[in-house]
């Protein structure tokens, strides 16, 4: 599983009156009436090769696995259709088995701001010969890839995933840095700001499925992505046909703090890794026990909250970043992730020493997006959904407060999960946050210590929608499960419902290895 996955949350839609901008819901459109959006619906699709020249490593892969792509057309501003457009990136891997096939299969990758045009290729393994029944659809959101890009200017990568700091001093650096970070991306982009939302991302999938020709959508949305497919059933009720919800954020989890309510899940994550560390002190050299390895983590912290770490020549991580490594790697039980997480925490521990450390080519990647521009861009349009979405002014103050009660149960994860971000400067959002009415028959998948989006959540929505089934997963730390786990339970379950368009009996239940 991708380390970029390491907040993940959620999305949104509307039709026609679609236009309203305090709806949270939309009538389909009756036969008679006309189609303010209908030059956008009914656009001809011009699939093209994906390659946008010799050095796209992606366009490439998605070239030789026979996808294709294309550029959709969809307004800026729903309530204004005939104003302004922006084009949306959209690839596709048509269906082989024609004679069973079921229809467009739309993917997510999660985010906020997270890419997807691979997914087809990346998600072709897992579905088998499921996969020969569906157009598989992968979309760069709005602003996000190839889908006319929003970029702040921002020179870092990690605006939503800094830590408070040890003092009050620390704190004020980090509410400056809030700041300037909006003012700067409102004074750069602020004509789309706007627009730069869930709902309206939740609007294009709708101008996709119509400008493809399906009547109904199928769905397969991990971590941000279940609040998209959540968002878009609100908007769109009636318009989707078999649903899978990976990882399951529900409306009353998403806020702009997101990793807030989980600081318990990251801090057992912690201990957990940690056992699992002492066992192997003969390989990573962090201590025999779990107390032993625990005290390594907080000497590192403690260093940096000192005196930034010096990490090769060019990197400096002070102690409003560092805690995002330990926490990025948290995401999942696999031995491989956590075994990345190890060799990172050696290389820490050297640094916390004051000992000359060459960055491992993955710490390198890491340190480049956090610190650098490399992530600049990612990192504005992630701030500029979630704000666009859920943006509140909630004092600068109140900040300091949850992170000063948090701190000592959760010394790592609690500063960060309540520390200020850009959105306590940003404008208020253009709609009201999306709230669930309704009832969906889908699948809903998680993990029972799932440290990014909790259990709780994904229990929260198969109560508000009785007509799903929520399949559980015992026992496992990890975000995102359907051929992400190696877990043979869910990736039957899920595959044989994407097979089959019928949901299980009742809720069933894997344990946390296949």
């Amino acid at each position: 599983m991708s380390t970029s996955r390491l907040i993940k949350a959620l999305a949104a839609c509307v039709v026609v009156l679609a236009a309203t901008a305090t709806s949270t819901a939309a009538a389909p459109v009756s036969a008679t009436a006309p189609d303010p959006l209908a030059r956008f619906h009914g656009q001809a699709v011009a699939w093209h090769t994906c390659a946008l020249g010799a050095d796209d490593e992606l366009g490439r892969s998605l070239d030789a696995a026979g996808v294709d792509c294309a550029d959709i057309t969809v307004p800026l501003d729903y309530a204004e259709p005939a104003g302004r457009t922006l084009t949306v990136a959209v690839s596709r891997l048509k269906a082989t088995d024609t004679s069973h096939r079921v229809g467009a299969l739309l993917l997510n990758d999660g985010g906020p701001a997270g890419p997807s045009l691979h997914m087809p290729l990346t998600k072709k393994e897992v579905l088998g010969e499921v996969a020969g029944r569906y157009d598989l659809i992968g979309m760069d959101p709005r602003f996000v890839g190839r889908s006319t890009p929003l970029d702040c200017g921002w020179d870092l990568g990690s605006a939503l995933a800094r830590s408070a700091g040890a003092d009050r001093a620390a704190y004020r650096e980090e509410v400056a840095l809030a700041r300037r970070l909006a003012d700067r991306c409102k004074r750069t982009n602020g004509d789309v700001l706007p627009y730069v939302t869930t709902r309206n991302t939740a609007r294009d999938m709708d101008v996709i499925r119509a400008a493809l020709g399906e009547n109904t959508l199928s769905y397969l949305g991990y971590s941000y992505g279940s609040y998209l497919g959540e968002t878009y059933t609100q908007l769109f009720p009636g318009r989707t046909n078999r649903m899978v919800l990976d990882g399951v954020n529900s409306p009353e989890h998403y806020s702009q703090t997101l990793l807030r309510g989980a600081e318990a899940a990251n801090e057992d994550a912690l201990r957990a890794w940690a056992s699992w560390a002492a066992v192997r002190q003969d390989t990573y050299r962090l201590g025999r026990t779990r107390g032993e390895v625990l005290e390594t983590v907080h000497h590192i912290l403690g260093a940096a909250e000192d005196r930034p770490l010096r990490i090769g020549t060019t990197y400096e991580l002070d102690e409003h970043v560092l805690p995002s490594l330990f926490i990025g790697g948290l995401g999942s039980d696999l031995d491989a992730r956590r075994a990345d997480l190890a060799r990172t925490v050696r290389l820490l521990a050297r640094a916390a020493d004051r000992k000359p450390v060459k960055p491992s080519t993955a710490l390198a990647g890491q340190l480049e997006f956090l610190l650098t521009k490399a992530g600049g861009a990612p990192s504005s349009q992630m701030t500029a959904i979630i704000c666009g979405d859920v943006a509140e002014r909630r004092g600068t103050g109140s900040y300091w407060r949850a992170v000063e009660e948090s701190r000592e149960r959760f010394p790592l994860a609690g500063p960060l999960a309540n520390n200020i971000t850009p959105c306590e400067f940003w404008d208020r959002p253009v709609e009201a946050p999306t709230v669930l009415d309704n009832d969906v028959p889908a699948l809903l998948v998680n993990a029972t210590d799932d440290p990014r989006t909790l259990y709780a959540g994904a229990e929260d929505l198969r109560e508000q929608w009785p007509s799903s089934r929520l399949l559980t997963v015992t026992g496992a730390r990890q975000h995102g499960l359907y051929g992400e786990y190696g877990n043979a339970c869910v990736d039957r379950q899920v595959t044989t419902y994407l097979s089959t368009g019928r949901l299980p009996t009742h809720d069933p239940t894997c344990t946390s290895r296949p």
